[in-house]
């Protein structure tokens, strides 16, 4: 669903196929939206991981981030943990700064302001001691909570911003009904979005309305889009019984880090023995086995997770490295369950940079779409936040693991 944020042009053309096609190109119903793109160069080899961290830390202020739009949070989160993680203000100030010029001017809220990256947004202002950010933040989430409900989560969009397929595959009648008056939609982007940011801020302000709302959330889009098997699917529409988007790997990603989000905050609000928690733990766990049992060996997975032939989407790694460490620490899994997909997980993201400290075969925006294939399908190779993030995220725990095992 993540908007597209990026710089130089590409030119995308339709060749009509399916599963396992090496050509990955646009629909033509998004070439325009595509157009503003810029590709990673040649793959690179990072002896230094900090020096790494650190080129792909600094290479996110160039990035033309949007005030809000998906596809940003992790990176903004991934800015406040590099400072963390080194001791250095000025990533986390980048987030605070950029915090603080969309205040200035936030109000009216819009609808796309469900995508800002709320809990790193409150991190900080809870650092910096920041009192005009946090109260536009319980401003906004308050605005949030008074959305209409869709399926229990508060609603994404009142038009899903549904695609003709990519890779030229039609669409059934239902579906070309669905894409001429697309119905309000949830999507599991959100996952990552309304819960930790309102558990958080809940956490910080000791308002317990926030902290319960954002467990309704989460324990909504649990139940809403995930599947018996783990995965959660991408969305689903008013109206309509069953859920779209089946195994989109980076919508893995959106889930296993709003998941752990949570479950981090309720650790330090000693919640961790509720039972919304224990539902919340079970839902993550589910999650990492099913991503730990389809891991290829290279540590990367498919860009969609159970289809062997849908081609590469190396930000799905990234993900998964943050999550699967921060789970661990958690106790959601064993340690020694995921310490194997873990470290190969930090080994493909290292292995995936080029020169520039760009991750390499990252796909642009998905939008949605009713047709399965779709996901096979989307343009890769660019340089955008929910690649980027994601890559900063796994340098520091490949920087944690290595420091532990020393």
């Amino acid at each position: 669903m993540e908007a597209l944020l990026t710089e130089d042009s590409n030119d995308a053309s339709v060749v009509p196929t399916a599963w396992g096609t090496t050509d990955y190109v646009a629909s033509a119903d998004a070439a325009t939206a595509l157009a503003a793109t810029r590709r990673a160069g040649a793959p690179a080899v990072f002896d230094d991981l900090k020096a790494a961290a650190i080129l792909v830390a600094d290479g996110l202020f160039a990035l033309q981030f949007r005030t809000w739009d998906f596809g940003d949070s992790v990176a903004f989160e991934a800015l406040v943990e590099a400072s963390e993680y080194f001791g250095d203000e000025r990533w986390a100030r980048f987030v605070q700064g950029w915090a603080r010029s969309w205040a200035t001017r936030a109000l009216p809220f819009a609808r796309l302001d469900c995508t800002a990256p709320g809990r790193a947004m409150v991190q900080v202002a809870e650092q910096f001691n920041d009192p005009e950010l946090m109260s536009v933040c319980t401003q906004l989430a308050d605005f949030l909570m008074s959305r209409r409900l869709l399926f229990g989560a508060y609603e994404t969009w009142q038009s899903a911003p549904l695609l003709f397929p990519y890779g030229g595959v039609g669409l059934d009648t239902d579906g070309l009904e669905l894409l001429e008056s697309s119905p309000p939609c949830i999507c599991v982007d959100c996952l990552h979005f309304d819960a930790p940011f309102l558990v958080t801020l809940g956490r910080v302000t000791g308002e317990e309305k926030y902290v319960t709302a954002g467990l309704e959330q989460a324990l909504a889009y649990i139940q809403a889009l995930q599947t018996p098997s783990g995965l959660f699917d991408h969305f689903r529409l008013a109206g309509k019984e069953s859920s779209f988007g089946p195994g989109w790997g980076r919508g893995q990603g959106w889930a296993i880090l709003g998941l752990v989000d949570v479950l981090e905050e309720l650790s330090s609000l000693q919640m961790l023995d509720s039972s919304a928690a224990a539902q919340i733990t079970e839902a993550a766990r589910k999650l990492i086995r099913r991503m730990c049992a389809l891991q290829r060996p290279d540590g990367h997975w498919n860009a969609v997770v159970t289809e062997p032939h849908s081609g590469d989407e190396y930000s799905t790694a990234g993900f998964m490295a943050s999550g699967f460490a921060r789970a661990a620490r958690l106790g959601i899994v064993d340690s020694d369950e995921v310490k194997g997909p873990l470290r190969r997980a930090c080994s493909a993201i290292s292995k995936s940079l080029d020169s520039r400290g760009q991750l390499r075969e990252v796909s642009a925006a998905v939008y949605a779409s009713t047709e399965p294939t779709h996901y096979a399908h989307v343009p890769r190779g660019y340089v955008v936040p929910w690649g980027q993030g994601p890559a900063l995220l796994a340098l520091l725990e490949c920087l944690r693991t290595k420091e532990k095992s020393s």
